[in-house]
Order: structure tokens, then C-alpha cells, then sequence
């Protein structure tokens, strides 16, 4: 029976060495330290910057959003104001076409009064009565009358009358009347002016 060496290794007994990689394996990442679901502290760390960054999007996102909120309010108010700024600029336009229409009937209606064609209580009289109540209603406004003080503005001169005494140019007969709607004039005064005598 042949002797053993012991510092030999035999078949069956081998020296078992340490495996650095297997050692590098089951030692916890640098910096970090394992927990029980195998998360490192870097692992957190990203996860935790990671939901900032999704917070600070989401509030750009929601600030944005009313960013655009206001201004689509903005932009309709403006929208709003406009239609009923042209809405009421073609209602007046529309009255002042009735209105313009309306002006020849009442110079003849004036003619008629002056030939005393419409006696107090005659159907015409009423007649004529209504269709002033109507021109009225509209918002149509007769003026120009004898002994107002004649305004070139508003006051049309067909005649100038050299009249003793008198000191400044006054209406001394209406040929036609005129006629506003609200600031616009449709129609201005036709008059005789009685102008101081030279």
C-alpha cells in the first residue's frame, strides 16, 4: 500500500478556492445596499427624481391649460361684444332705411295739414296722427322751426330775407322739416332766414 502525500491532491479531496466572481456577485452594488425586493439606493434615488420631473411636467401641463382657458375666455368675450356692437349697427341702419322711407309720406301729411285737407277729427286726421305716432316710435325726430335761431349745421337756407330789426339770423319759414334718427341726420332743416338788414 503506497503512501499519500497530503499536500497532494487526491481525486476525491480538492482544495476549494474562493470564487471571486461569485463573491462580487452576492456583494451589494457600490453605494447602495440591498434590500429585501433587491432595490439599491440609486434605484430609489432615479425613481424618486423621476417623479419630480412627472410632477413639474404635469403642473407646466395643467398651467398651460389655463393659460389657454383664459384666453379662449377672453377671446369670446371679445366675440360676444363685437356681434352685439354690429348686431345693434344693422338694427339702426335697418330703421334708418323705414325711417327714410317714411319721410316723404310726412311732408305730404305736413302739406295736407297746411291746406287744412285734414280737419280736426276726419279719418285722415287720425290716419296721419298714427303715422306720426309710428315715425315717433322709430325714434324719428322732426325739428327745425319758425323763430329758432338759424345753425348752418343743422339748417338748410333756401332764402335769405334782409328783415328790418332783426339782429342775428333767425328762421323765419320752414320750407321742409328736418328729421334725425338718434345723432344721425337723415334729413336737415330746409328754412327762410330772416338776416338783419343793411
Amino acid at each position: 500500500m503506497a503512501a499519500t502525500d497530503p499536500t497532494e491532491p487526491n481525486g476525491d479531496d480538492e482544495i476549494q478556492q474562493p470564487d471571486e466572481a461569485g463573491a462580487e456577485d452576492t456583494a451589494p452594488a457600490s453605494g447602495g445596499s440591498a434590500d429585501g425586493d433587491g432595490l439599491t439606493v440609486d434605484d430609489i434615488l432615479d425613481a424618486e427624481q423621476t417623479d419630480e420631473a412627472a410632477e413639474a411636467e404635469k403642473s407646466d401641463y395643467e398651467t398651460q391649460l389655463l393659460h389657454d382657458l383664459k384666453r379662449l375666455q377672453a377671446e369670446y368675450a371679445n366675440y360676444r361684444r363685437r356681434t352685439e356692437e354690429q348686431r345693434q349697427v344693422e338694427i339702426d341702419r335697418a330703421t334708418g332705411q323705414v325711417a327714410k322711407r317714411l319721410l316723404p309720406v310726412l311732408d305730404d301729411l305736413d302739406r295736407a295739414a297746411k291746406a287744412g285737407d285734414l280737419p280736426e277729427g276726419s279719418a285722415f286726421a287720425l290716419v296721419a296722427d298714427k303715422m306720426r305716432g309710428v315715425a315717433e316710435g322709430t325714434g324719428l325726430v322732426a325739428y327745425g322751426a319758425a323763430g329758432d335761431v338759424f345753425d348752418p349745421q343743422q339748417h338748410e337756407a333756401v332764402f335769405q330775407q334782409p328783415t328790418p330789426g332783426a339782429e342775428t339770423a333767425t328762421i323765419l319759414e320752414v320750407v321742409e322739416v328736418g328729421y334725425r334718427l338718434g345723432d344721425i341726420e337723415l334729413r336737415p332743416a330746409k328754412v327762410v332766414v330772416a338776416v338783419p338788414a343793411e
